[in-house]
């Protein structure tokens, strides 16, 4: 079936730093998230709003999980606080979120429940509206638990699991769904049993699944491994001393085929591959993810005879004491990259100028845990979010649960505010996603409207 766009806000925010060099910009290009996929609608200029996907705590406010609305534009009466809180009932372990390609929809899941809660971030920027949940994905994918990544491809949302309704360990798979909510097809991850055509490329293949992220010029997807929800739905000490438990965890990345969704090779990358993020230059084939369980930054690469190849190219802090690398955010000219560390609260930058030798240049403490990491395009601000998953926080004093602000002068960060989760009764924030009060759209550049549209009729 082929899909019909019905509006111009698109842009494949891939080709924005090089706009210049073609001729195509009319307005300044100055700030989007970096994690974003190429196929979605751009901010341009500052970002007003960051939508954080926030767990409920039992006891504290109303107790659900909700959408927080924290107003970021300095420029604003109500720069540095809370504008909008939206609770979805109960609590669902709120985790991660993602808009679909014309910005219009945010689409937010709970890895217990397995529900998605679909918002309307268009009609109005500043107050969020839930306009759908999809209660039925487990069996509409047949099994598929823990919806995780929600990434946008052209009129389609890709969610990624963490884990299956048949044994609740780490075999799982990627669910397809249009904008508009309905299924479409499930792509389970290859493992020893069933490659489904992928090639081997070391001793592993579990099946395990996490983010995605795609590279259209190369036709590729590239997919990481975590762990199932008999894990993460577990006490975070009581798993660490679980010798059964801590073998339950992924050691793959997978490359894919982007047009076919058929895996291709996989990549032995051990201790639980967790973020992906690829390069958004043209001539930078590669990706990266860091290890949870080894402290290691990995390089996803493409070769000189244009084979996927995976690397650990750098430690990250003292891996003997495993600071516990969570989330991380590339560089838009991908220079560089931040990579957040749960255990010791600390976010660390480091030089990418050669991705297969990164060199850490900067490191700060942002609280006493920390986890996700939001950059802007331009790179000049950062946010940051405490929260990892509500049985792995960290006990009494140390569970600190906030949102922080900071601007990045490419050799220090600056604090500029931060809000309090748990005085506000707010909750856990976990993952933040930047809204605008208005987008608009580029022209592409050549040869990007064929690829699209094959993907577009698939």
């Amino acid at each position: 079936m082929k899909l019909i766009r019905k509006n111009a806000l698109f842009l494949p925010v891939a080709i924005c730093s090089v706009l210049t060099l073609v001729g195509l910009e009319s307005k300044p290009v100055a700030a989007d998230e970096t994690c974003m996929s190429p196929y979605m609608a751009k901010i341009t200029g500052q970002e007003d709003y960051v939508y954080v996907w926030t767990l409920g705590v039992e006891g504290l406010g109303d107790g659900q999980d909700k959408l927080v609305t924290v107003d970021v534009n300095p420029a604003s009466k109500n720069y540095g606080k809370v504008i909008q809180t939206l609770s979805v009932g109960g609590r669902n372990e709120a985790h991660h979120s993602g808009f679909t390609d014309d910005r219009k929809y945010l689409w937010a899941g709970g890895l217990d429940t397995n529900k998605l809660f679909i918002f309307d971030v268009s009609t109005d920027p500043a107050k969020p509206a839930l306009h759908k949940v999809i209660e039925d994905f487990t069996s509409a994918s047949g099994g598929v638990v823990g919806p995780h990544t929600t990434y946008a491809l052209p009129g389609r949302m890709l969610i990624t699991g963490l884990s299956n309704n048949k044994d609740h360990g780490g075999r799982t798979a990627m669910v397809e769904y249009t904008n508009d909510g309905e299924y479409v097809a499930t792509y389970w991850m290859p493992t020893d049993g069933d490659l489904n055509g992928a090639e081997k490329g070391g001793k592993f293949a579990d099946g395990y699944g996490y983010d995605v992220r795609a590279l259209p010029r190369r036709n590729v997807m590239v997919s990481s491994s975590f762990t199932g929800w008999s894990n993460y739905m577990m006490d975070f000490g009581k798993m660490l001393k679980d010798e059964e438990a801590m073998k339950r965890f992924g050691n793959t990345v997978v490359v894919w085929d982007l047009h076919a969704k058929k895996p291709k090779k996989v990549l032995d990358v051990p201790g639980a591959p967790l973020e992906i993020r690829c390069a958004w230059q043209e001539n930078h084939n590669w990706c990266v993810t860091t290890t949870a369980l080894t402290s290691k930054i990995w390089l996803i690469y493409e070769d000189d005879k244009q084979e996927w190849q995976a690397k650990p190219v750098a430690d990250i802090g003292d891996p003997a004491k495993v600071p516990l690398p969570v989330d991380i955010s590339i560089a838009a000219n991908d220079s560089g990259l931040w990579v957040d560390t749960f255990m010791d609260g600390k976010s660390r930058y480091f030089d990418m100028t050669d991705p297969f030798n990164p060199k850490q240049t900067y490191e700060a403490t942002i609280g006493k845990q920390l986890n996700m990491v939001s950059e802007s395009w331009d790179g000049k601000r950062l946010y940051y979010t405490s929260s990892l998953l509500a049985n792995w926080d960290k006990k009494g004093a140390d569970n600190e649960q906030f949102f922080k602000a900071y601007t990045w002068d490419g050799s220090s960060l600056t604090p500029k505010f931060a809000i309090d989760f748990t005085a506000e009764k707010l909750g856990r924030p976990h993952q933040m996603r930047f809204g605008a009060h208005s987008l608009y759209a580029q022209t592409r550049p050549a040869g990007q409207d064929k690829e699209l549209a094959t993907l577009e009729s698939k």
